[in-house]
């Protein structure tokens, strides 16, 4: 499954370069992420259950800028998944042309709240990101 997540460059976005700021990228990527989120499962319930998602490692390579009024798209899709953490690929491109913006690879763990470590995923959202994943390929 890929998701594409718009976000249109505002204002507030940019910094004194007047491009925008590279701090912004982790909010654009954070969006792009629960919009995943909100289509990969059918219900919130997900929230409500024991465990969490915190990200551990985001590795990201800025490719060009983006300026005010720009639309950018946010793609995301899962790459990986191990015993107990999940790696997902997010692309940010410039609108109309696809010209890619930002490249980042975002690390997570599925975290039991309850026992306050990583725990291995659950069977079921195992077996339906790895479909995801194979239908990519």
């Amino acid at each position: 499954m890929l998701n594409k997540t718009q976000i249109k460059v505002r204002g507030y976005h940019l910094d004194l370069f007047q491009h925008v700021n590279n701090a912004r990228y982790l909010e654009f990527i954070e969006e792009g992420r629960w919009a995943f989120f909100d289509e990969f499962f059918e219900r919130d319930d997900w929230m409500q259950e024991d465990f969490v998602w915190p990200v551990v490692n985001i590795n990201i390579n800025f490719k060009s800028e983006a300026n005010f009024g720009d639309l950018l798209e946010v793609q995301t899709h899962y790459t990986k998944i191990g015993n107990r953490s999940i790696t997902m690929k997010q692309t940010i491109v410039k609108l109309p042309d696809n010209d890619i913006v930002v490249e980042a690879d975002v690390t997570y763990v599925c975290f039991s709240k309850a026992a306050k470590s990583a725990i291995p995923f659950p069977d079921d959202i195992r077996q339906k990101v790895e479909q995801s994943i194979a239908s990519l390929e």
